[in-house]
């Protein structure tokens, strides 16, 4: 029995109506409009040669929160590397609103497998955590991944798996059970990585109000704003072999 499920067990008469609830009720905004690929200029204009960015995971890829992509993780990213780098950025966003590790698997890296990309940011854990995908499975999934990620890519990245304790669309005590398996969900996260090679990313981001979507659930043009900002100072951070890659022109 995983520790989830033992540590849950006394209070599952409580949360399961929760969770039934939240499921009916909660707020469902739609994808970020298309498209979902572009290419941002270096400050100078310049789109010579540039970096080859991709982004694979569930809503938060898909721009669930916010109008456009250009508002939501992969455009910001794009945009905020293209101004520290000082060079143009191509970026694809492939996402899927409730979307497990294998759905990824299934239906998302088959569409980006066969190209070439310089950095690849794997973004899940939301669905597999509410979802409650076993611990092994996860880990499994997120290393198959990452093994025929970097078959196609320069620098393959992790993020961290959203505290969704934090979520304040979530009643008490759903919201903290779920935060702790979040917890646990992301430890595997980080032993992946440093199993495959990977590099792992926080997410840099406040859980205010004004940072989230209206569902309370997804984050705001801000919210993903500073999220794209903290990933931008951690790859300027990063080992080598990231910091080479985003050198690269």
């Amino acid at each position: 029995m995983s520790n989830w499920w033992y540590l849950a067990a006394p209070a599952l008469p409580l949360l399961l109506p929760q969770a039934i609830w939240v499921k009916r009720t909660a707020l469902r905004l739609p994808d970020a409009a298309t498209p979902w690929q572009g290419l941002v200029p270096a400050p100078d204009g310049s789109v010579q040669a540039p970096l080859r960015l991709l982004l694979i995971g569930e809503s938060t890829v898909a721009g669930v929160g916010v109008d456009c992509q250009q508002q939501a993780l992969s455009g910001q990213l794009a945009l905020q590397l293209a101004r520290h780098l000082g060079r143009a950025v191509r970026w694809q966003a492939a996402g899927r609103n409730g979307a497990v590790a294998a759905d990824c698997i299934r239906d998302l890296l088959p569409q980006v497998v066969d190209r070439q990309w310089d950095l690849a940011l794997i973004v899940l854990g939301v669905n597999d955590t509410t979802h409650l995908t076993s611990r092994p499975r996860w880990r499994r999934h997120l290393q198959y991944l990452v093994e025929q990620l970097k078959d196609c890519t320069g620098q393959v990245m992790l993020t961290e798996v959203p505290p969704l304790g934090h979520f304040r669309a979530l009643p008490q005590p759903l919201r903290g059970w779920f935060g702790l398996r979040a917890g646990l969900m992301n430890r595997d996260v980080q032993q992946v990585a440093a199993g495959q090679g990977a590099g792992y990313l926080s997410l840099d981001m406040p859980f205010e109000a004004a940072y989230l979507a209206r569902d309370g659930y997804h984050p705001s043009a801000e919210g993903y704003r500073l999220w794209a900002a903290g990933i931008v100072r951690q790859l300027a951070l990063s080992e080598p072999a990231a910091s080479s890659v985003l050198g690269a022109g």
